[in-house]
């Protein structure tokens, strides 16, 4: 079966955790999604900044170059599956030469090294948010989570993921369907 053959595919959509999340990891989370197909479903947060990392750290613990890379480039909080592996979501412009993968609507994935070093070099994405480990779903899981009110679905743009600031990106991906925060309850479903 492919992602095709599901009946909701959400890459390059958001999910938006409901207010009564039980895990504390996703609460007020916003989820880019990178993968969905029946074997499962991969995404990363995009709301949740690391505050003792930053971008010359990383860089420095690989041994890369910081070049003209700016070296305060906050590292997030991309979930806690593989939360030492690296995974940086960007503008669809940049592909990486060993991979990026293609999430729609002029965004791309890559969790390959290169693209790190092509940022030291000054060679790389215009816009672009690193993250550390990811949000993983095995076969099914997700799609019963949004069965039971877990998560809203939303098509956000570069400005709610690169531009607008993490403190506001829950309210803000809430906004691109049209909800208002202050009256969304727990008892919500999936739009």
């Amino acid at each position: 079966m492919t992602s095709n053959d599901l009946s909701l595919d959400l890459v390059g959509k958001c999910l938006i955790a409901m207010p009564d999340m039980p895990d504390a990891r996703f609460q007020s989370s916003v989820i880019f999604m990178c993968a969905h197909s029946a074997e499962g479903a991969m995404g990363l947060i995009v709301n949740k900044c690391v505050h003792d990392v930053k971008l010359a750290d990383l860089m420095d613990q690989l041994s890369i170059p910081k070049g003209s890379a700016r070296a305060d480039w906050p590292i997030y909080f991309g979930g806690p599956v593989e939360h030492g592996r690296g995974f940086v979501l960007h503008s669809s412009e940049y592909r990486s030469e060993l991979s990026s993968l293609d999430t729609g609507d002029g965004f791309a994935m890559t969790a390959t090294i290169d693209i790190l070093e092509d940022i030291g070099a000054g060679n790389g994405p215009e816009k672009a948010l690193i993250a550390l480990g990811y949000a993983g779903w095995g076969p099914g899981q997700l799609e019963g989570e949004l069965a039971r009110n877990g998560w809203l679905v939303a098509d956000v743009g570069h400005k709610v993921i690169f531009e607008t600031p993490d403190s506001k990106k829950w309210s803000a991906a809430l906004g691109a369907i049209g909800i208002d925060p202050a009256i969304l309850s727990s008892s919500g479903g999936s739009a």
